[in-house]
């Protein structure tokens, strides 16, 4: 187990998107790292299930934080702006709720949170 406390966070790749992240995770559970498993639109691939290469290499990544790091609260992450998912927030709240039904059998007793960046720097969880 690696020392410090770690979360996680499934978030696009935009760079937009990585600090205001990393801020507002470290801040609301007081944590020393956030480990970033990133991709483009990952909550489109996580919500409609289509493509296994992907989501499979999604969850490996994910348990590789939960596992090794200690992680026990995982964010799920959509944006504005996004190029991988370009698609209203409306829809990407959707795909996020989605998106945490498909993952949180994969990790029994790992708190899921559902996040969308606003104007690429304001965090607000999805209710």
């Amino acid at each position: 187990m690696a020392s410090g406390t770690f979360v996680t966070a499934v978030n696009c790749m935009d760079g937009r998107t990585q600090l205001p992240v990393i801020e507002y995770l470290s801040e609301r559970y007081a944590a020393d790292y956030v480990d970033m498993v990133t991709e483009p639109g990952p909550i489109k691939f996580l919500a409609e299930n289509d493509d296994a290469a992907i989501v499979e290499s999604i969850r490996n990544r994910v348990a590789i934080s939960v596992n090794a790091h200690g992680s026990g609260i995982v964010a799920i992450v959509g944006h504005d702006d996004c190029a991988g998912n370009p698609v209203p927030r409306e829809t990407q709240e959707s795909q996020i709720k989605k998106a945490i039904v498909l993952v949180r059998p994969w990790f029994p007793g790992t708190e899921f949170i559902g996040l969308f960046v606003k104007d690429n720097t304001i965090v607000e969880e999805v209710k």
